[in-house]
């Protein structure tokens, strides 16, 4: 009979030798789960079956949906709509352009949910902008990189739902709602730190705008946030699912984009959904294969394991989610986002929601800003890399710009993690359990 020690060890172990070797996560999980499919003597049909049903769910419909609307009001001109607006708000305060970076971040992220968007959008627009008014490289790209952070918590947003699916099926709606405190006030403490280093380092203000022009760019800038609102009202109204209401989300900003902004031909909506294709296959082919991976952890009882360990150290919970949150932190720093999820999810979750209590939205969410500060870190943080190229400095010299944004997250994310009312104020307010 085999071994179920040595399976874990062959499972673990052949994932952690295969990330090493730098194979692209999707393939990792897939190989390291048939080797120990074989050793276990599993038909690998049954690997295969769990591959099709992790994929096999009505909620993951929603994914396609939300890239290819991110995608169409992305290439469509939302971006620099959203920088205008945010200009017309903050640009006049003394860093005026890096508080605009901020805040476009914070309202871009309602509508795409991704950081990698977030930075390539708004990035290759303030960057050079912020640049030319005289700000630092290494702090236009630090302050764009870690406000792309919001995009992950602020709703909606695709991790979420892979989150939703790990955990069992947690409300999507109430994650959404969950997200926004949290949200808002990481934008409002890199806006607090950008005006204390305007102030130390004597940045520019922004110019000022007439009435006139206010209400032109707010008009045009009001159309593309929509999007948002009709995806987070119907979840909330209970009129769409989050499948449904993404999906119609989708069609308004196909229509905002080609038939009232008109930026950009139709034609352009082939390279649109290439994009979006080999993004959606990245996600699911990764969502497949982290379900076989999630399969035979259970079948091994690792998560109970785990369990056991984490609560061998301590049975204080302050410092077994002090615990959890550098763990998170950590395997942010040498993994992407979304396997993380899917890998960590089925782990952790007994651990915090069921013997230390944190309801699964509030532990959702702080997982979510957990793995998207891993997106601002060297040495994997895609983000941060995205921002590198576009502003053209090293990566060592734009971590070292980040250290006053990333203690400012960590004390964020510390408050997510202890207070709960800052998550689940919202949620509980509107769509009580």
């Amino acid at each position: 009979m085999p071994d179920l020690v040595l399976a874990s060890w062959i499972l673990l172990g052949s994932f952690a030798l295969l990330l090493v070797l730098k194979v692209p996560i999707t393939f990792t999980l897939a190989m390291s789960s048939i080797v120990t499919a074989i050793y276990l003597k599993i038909p690998l049909m049954a690997i295969l079956q769990q591959m099709v049903q992790g994929v096999n769910s009505f909620s993951l419909l929603a994914i396609p949906f939300f890239i290819i609307a991110g995608e169409i009001m992305g290439e469509g001109g939302i971006s620099r709509r959203l920088i205008e607006f945010s200009n017309v708000i903050v640009g006049r305060v003394r860093g005026g352009l890096a508080q605009v970076n901020v805040l476009a971040s914070m309202f871009f992220g309602g509508i795409s949910g991704s950081a990698g968007a977030d930075v390539s959008s708004i990035g290759t627009i303030l960057i050079p902008m912020m640049k030319k008014q005289g700000y630092k490289s290494d702090f236009s790209v630090a302050i764009t990189v870690t406000s792309a952070c919001q995009g992950i918590i602020i709703p909606p947003s695709h991790n979420m739902i892979i989150y939703s699916l790990a955990a069992g099926g947690v409300s999507v709606g109430r994650l959404f709602l969950g997200g926004f405190i949290p949200g808002v006030s990481l934008g409002i403490a890199l806006m607090i730190v950008c005006y204390i280093l305007a102030v130390k380092q004597n940045h520019p203000r922004g110019g000022s705008y007439t009435w006139k022009a206010a209400l032109r760019v707010t008009k045009e800038a009001v159309l593309g946030l929509i999007t948002a609102v009709i995806i987070m009202g119907g979840v909330i109204s209970g009129v769409f699912t989050a499948t449904e209401s993404a999906a119609v989300a989708c069609v308004y900003a196909f229509f905002v984009t080609f038939f009232v902004y008109r930026e950009i031909p139709l034609s352009r909506m082939n390279k649109i959904l290439y994009s979006s294709l080999k993004t959606l296959a990245m996600v699911m082919s990764l969502i497949a294969a982290a379900k076989a991976f999630g399969w035979l952890l259970a079948y091994l009882r690792i998560p109970a394991l785990a369990t056991s360990a984490l609560l061998s150290v301590s049975d204080n919970p302050v410092i077994l989610l002090l615990l959890i949150n550098l763990l998170l932190l950590g395997l942010g720093c040498i993994m992407d986002m979304a396997p993380l999820i899917l890998i960590t999810t089925p782990i952790l979750f007994p651990v915090v929601v069921k013997t230390l209590g944190m309801d699964p939205v509030q532990f959702g969410i702080m997982m979510m800003l957990n793995l998207g500060i891993g997106l601002c870190t060297p040495p994997v943080g895609s983000a941060l890399f995205v921002g590198c190229a576009v502003g053209k400095i090293p990566i060592e010299e734009a971590t070292r710009a980040m250290i006053p944004f990333y203690v400012t997250m960590i004390v964020v994310l510390l408050l997510i993690t202890f207070v709960p009312q800052i998550v689940m104020f919202i949620p509980n307010l509107v769509m009580p359990q």
